[in-house]
């Protein structure tokens, strides 16, 4: 059997033994009440965040800035994040499960021009006509749910957004890529890399690799299987590889890392018993050991090494490097793994609750030894980390994470800052108790091939004022706070997750 036919044999078989238990598991509803969200929204302004959007649609809408860009700033931020949560009296419970919505932010001189659009998927399109959730959703079990051919039926593209080659997606952990018209936001559809990969996981995080291309994997554990699909695409958005990497038994990951040489998975343990949708059947399993698996980029087509190592539970990477035989790997760890498996449940809920950000560690694998351990840094409250992608590959970067800071009305961060392990250096911007400060993209600046010379771009909710917005700092100066913000005359749920596209000079 040819290597092509190999590769769709096994992966049809996976997802077809798959959907039955984990996708399309009927039961019990179990879901949140919009009644009571909004009782809860006019004691608590902040579960604003986690409010439906009032429209499937946006702007554009120009504002001007207030302060002043740099001259050679100039492009557009775009960012994805779940949006509609409610339909006949029934609403998620589960943040990961809403529509997913593509903003646009683009600056141009002395202004900032918005736009806004749901990502017309299958589901979302089906579900309009219907007047009624009927897909099976991720974390909350769905009444009568109507049958799917694949996994582009169920996606909510609704986590985050890149651009390759031009081209505009929308992603989420399961199924295909989408992609969107990047000036209008419109959607063009699901992406298929090859004719025998359609609909198969290409996951929300893929990485940039110092030669233009982009690396992501699609994981089969979330549809009742085992292994990593990995894929290799150019910078031309057009596919240099897919491969098969099997491993012993499920395990959860939501993003990876990678190296020069190497890309790093992290596999974290769990049990499945069936009896709603995936979040809900689910445990992460702390008694047993995570496995991280190493894979060469020279060989993706195999696992370079394995390891064990104690368990955590991790969304989210900063960066990783390589020194003396030692892969070391910035992670998010969060403690609390019944949060962490349905984050800010009770803010989709209506109800208060306590924020659960995580702490960041270092993993270190020796590639020598095969000992693999956990170090401290001391730095906790933080989620979401990015970095100046050009950072040198034998030291660690510098990260910059949303935190919190000072009093809070929220239980979300107000803060962002940056921290270079490395020096000990730390730098922090508070935006103020009423503000929730969302991920802060890096931007380089042109013509620079400095390491962290460049801009911190993020997006901001001010509950008091309903009003969604948007900062552009310096990298190296974050405790000055912004050189430009800009407020939009409405607001609109937290997002995930986004991209800069920097104007063509």
């Amino acid at each position: 059997m040819d290597r092509r036919r190999f590769l769709r044999n096994l992966l049809s078989g996976a997802t077809v033994a798959a959907l039955g238990p984990t996708l399309l598991h009927g039961g019990d509803a179990l879901a949140g009440d919009p009644a009571e969200f909004a009782a809860g929204l006019r004691e608590r302004p902040y579960l604003a965040g986690w409010r439906q959007v009032s429209a499937e649609a946006f702007g554009p809408t120009t504002v001007q800035l207030e302060g002043r860009l740099p001259a050679d700033f100039a492009g557009t931020l775009y960012r994805n994040g779940p949006a509609w949560f409610e339909r006949d009296g029934f609403r998620y419970e589960h943040w990961f499960d809403g529509d997913g919505m593509v903003h646009g932010w683009r600056f141009d001189g002395g202004t900032m021009t918005h736009r806004g659009r749901m990502v017309q998927t299958p589901k979302f399109q089906r579900e309009r006509r219907a007047g009624r959730f009927n897909t099976p959703a991720a974390g909350t079990t769905i009444p009568a749910p109507a049958a799917i051919r694949n996994n582009d039926d169920a996606s909510t593209a609704n986590t985050s957004v890149v651009i390759i080659g031009g081209r505009l997606f929308a992603l989420s952990e399961a199924g295909s890529a989408f992609e969107l018209d990047p000036d209008q936001l419109d959607t063009i559809g699901p992406m298929t890399w090859r004719p025998d990969l359609q609909a198969l996981p290409f996951s929300a995080h893929p990485l940039r690799d110092r030669d233009g291309s982009w690396w992501n994997f699609g994981s089969l554990s979330m549809m009742g299987g085992a292994g990593l699909l990995l894929w290799h695409i150019g910078a031309d958005a057009t596919l240099r590889g897919a491969h098969v990497l099997e491993t012993d038994a499920p395990g959860y990951l939501h993003a990876f890392v990678q190296t020069d040489q190497h890309l790093v998975f992290l596999l974290t343990p769990f049990d499945y018993t069936p009896g709603g949708a995936f979040f809900e059947s689910m445990r992460f399993a702390p008694q047993r050991a995570c496995t991280a698996l190493v894979v060469d980029k020279a060989a993706p087509d195999r696992i370079a090494r394995r390891f064990e190592v104690d368990f955590t539970m991790a969304y989210h990477f900063g960066d990783a490097f390589e020194r003396n035989g030692e892969i070391v790997v910035r992670t998010m760890r969060h403690a609390d793994v019944s949060e962490a498996r349905s984050p800010h449940r009770a803010a989709m809920l209506g109800h208060e609750g306590a924020a659960a950000p995580a702490d960041l560690a270092e993993l270190r694998l020796d590639m020598r030894s095969g000992g693999a351990r956990w170090a401290k840094t001391g730095i906790g409250g933080v989620e979401f980390p990015m970095l100046d992608p050009r950072a040198p590959s034998d030291h660690g970067a510098r990260l910059y994470m949303p935190t919190n800071a000072g009093d809070a009305s929220a239980p979300y961060f107000n803060a962002v800052q940056m921290v270079d392990l490395a020096t000990g250096r730390h730098a922090l911007h508070r935006y103020g108790r009423d503000i929730l400060a969302e991920e802060h993209v890096f931007v380089p600046r042109p013509g620079s091939s400095r390491p962290d010379d460049g801009w911190l771009v993020g997006t901001l909710f001010d509950h008091a004022r309903d009003r969604s917005g948007i900062a552009v700092l310096d990298a190296q100066h974050v405790d000055d706070g912004p050189l430009a913000t800009a407020w939009l005359p409405y607001a609109f749920p937290l997002g995930f997750h986004g991209h800069f596209a920097q104007a063509a000079a």
